[in-house]
C-alpha cells in the first residue's frame, strides 16, 4: 500500500461540505492523475461524500481522514475504504485497524511519537501538521536517526513548497487541499480542479 502512496506523491485533502460535489471532484482530481483521495470526517457530509466517491470511481484508491475513533475505524471499513489516517498516534485505533485489516497512516509531530508509532509497528507516518511542527528543516532532522521511516507531510503544504517536501528523502508524499478547495467546488470548477491535480505531478 505504501508504495501506492509512493507512486501517487501528491494526496488530495478533501474536505466536503455538500455531498453532491464529492464524485465531482473526485472526476476532475482522477483526470489530473491524482486517484488516491483522503475524504477527512470533519464535515456532517462526509460520510455520504465517501459512498459517492466509492460507488462512482470504483478504480480510485479512497480512504477516511481525521479517524478518531474506532467506531470510524470500522464504519469506514464497511463503506469501502481502503485507507484511514489519523492526525496524531492513538494505539487503540492502530489496533482496531489491524483487526479491520484496514490500511492505517497515523499522525505524529515529533521525535517521540515517532518512536512510539515505530514500537508499534509502523514505518510509514503522517507528519501533521507539518508546517507548524517544524516543516522540512524537521524532517531533516528526523532522516538520520529513524532511517527505516517514511513521512506524508501534511498541513501547510501546497503550491509554494510542494516541491521542497517532495525533494526530501524520507518524504514518500504530501497531503493538502489546495488542489481541491471550497471554492473550487462551490464553483463547480471541475476543470480548474485537474489543472491544479496535473501540475501538482498528477499525470
Amino acid at each position: 500500500m505504501k508504495e501506492i502512496f509512493e507512486k501517487a506523491r501528491v494526496i488530495p485533502v478533501l474536505i466536503f461540505s455538500e455531498p453532491h460535489v464529492a464524485a465531482p471532484t473526485a472526476a476532475g482530481l482522477i483526470a489530473g492523475g491524482l486517484p488516491v483521495l483522503e475524504v477527512t470526517l470533519r464535515t456532517d457530509s462526509a460520510w455520504q461524500s465517501l459512498d459517492a466517491i466509492i460507488t462512482q470511481h470504483p478504480d480510485a484508491m479512497v480512504g477516511v481522514g481525521t479517524v478518531l475513533e474506532p467506531e470510524q475505524m470500522v464504519r469506514a471499513k464497511k463503506a469501502g475504504a481502503r485507507f484511514a489516517v489519523s492526525p496524531g498516534f492513538d494505539p487503540v485505533l492502530a489496533e482496531v485497524a489491524r483487526e479491520q485489516e484496514l490500511f492505517y497512516l497515523p499522525g505524529v509531530a515529533t521525535a517521540s511519537e515517532v518512536m512510539v508509532a515505530r514500537r508499534h509497528g509502523f514505518r510509514f507516518l503522517k507528519f501533521f501538521p507539518a508546517e507548524a511542527a517544524g516543516g522540512r528543516p524537521l524532517l531533516q532532522s528526523f532522516a538520520s536517526p529513524f532511517r527505516d521511516i517514511a513521512f506524508c507531510p501534511t498541513g501547510g503544504v501546497g503550491v509554494g513548497n510542494l516541491a521542497d517536501y517532495l525533494a526530501l528523502p524520507n518524504v514518500a508524499c504530501v497531503g493538502g487541499s489546495w488542489v481541491a478547495t471550497a471554492g473550487d467546488m462551490d464553483a463547480g470548477d471541475w476543470s480548474g480542479i485537474t489543472a491544479k491535480a496535473k501540475a501538482a505531478g498528477g499525470s
